[in-house]
């Protein structure tokens, strides 16, 4: 199961405040990085659902930031895109590696901020332009990790607290040992099983998230 396929399977809005960002030791470095600004480029990398785009997006309203995808970013298009503080989300999958050279030469000569997202660190990143992956290595980088077990259990019981939901000990534990381990499908599981249990006027119980997590299978 992954976060996509629950969020898709319940229909559950995803937010990209500020505030519904969770803070934790694994994230608290990058998210202390976009609070402070970007001054002129910063990679953040670690796996799939760590926050990554949360962040990129947090920092877009900041700074009145664009963000673009790789299919975006075209040889022709460089010129447009560096007009004003820009974020290149999954930077290391697809990338016209020509048309990010560019980019990232044309926003430092403009003087606009350039954050860039990826699986890996920059130096791992797929691409053969040597004159790209030096640029790329110089950048200052955040990584983001994912939780442990009892880290992703502490995040599990303070979501729930935040809703106010009274749930047992062992709703957490085997929440923890079936979602991904990520803050992102922590939260996704967490607002699923509010609102389920609002509709149904019912507790959160184990039960209750087997269900839901074998719907979202």
């Amino acid at each position: 199961m992954t976060p996509n396929q629950l969020s898709l399977g319940l229909a559950l809005p995803t937010s990209w405040a500020r505030e519904d960002f969770l803070e934790v030791p694994g994230n608290a470095a990058a998210l202390n990085a976009i609070d402070r600004g970007i001054q002129t480029a910063l990679v953040l990398y670690g796996p799939a659902g760590c926050g990554k785009t949360h962040l990129a997006q947090i920092w877009a309203v900041q700074a009145q930031a664009r963000i673009i995808v790789p299919a975006d970013l075209t040889p022709a298009a460089v010129d447009a895109l560096a007009q004003q503080p820009l974020a290149l989300d999954d930077a290391d999958a697809g990338v016209d590696p020509v048309a990010l050279f560019h980019l990232v030469n044309l926003m430092r000569e403009r003087g606009h901020a350039l954050l860039l997202t990826g699986s890996t660190p920059p130096a791992l990143w797929p691409y053969t332009l040597p004159d790209l992956m030096s640029r790329l290595k110089a950048m200052p980088a955040e990584r983001i990790s994912e939780p442990d077990d009892a880290l992703l259990s502490a995040v599990l019981v303070k979501l729930f607290a935040d809703r106010q939901l009274q749930v047992g000990e062992e709703v957490v534990k085997y929440i923890a040992a079936r979602i991904e381990r990520s803050c992102h499908a922590a939260r996704l599981m967490v607002a699923a099983l509010d609102a389920a249990s609002l509709a149904e006027n019912r507790a959160v119980t184990v039960a209750l998230a087997r269900r839901l997590l074998e719907q979202a299978d």
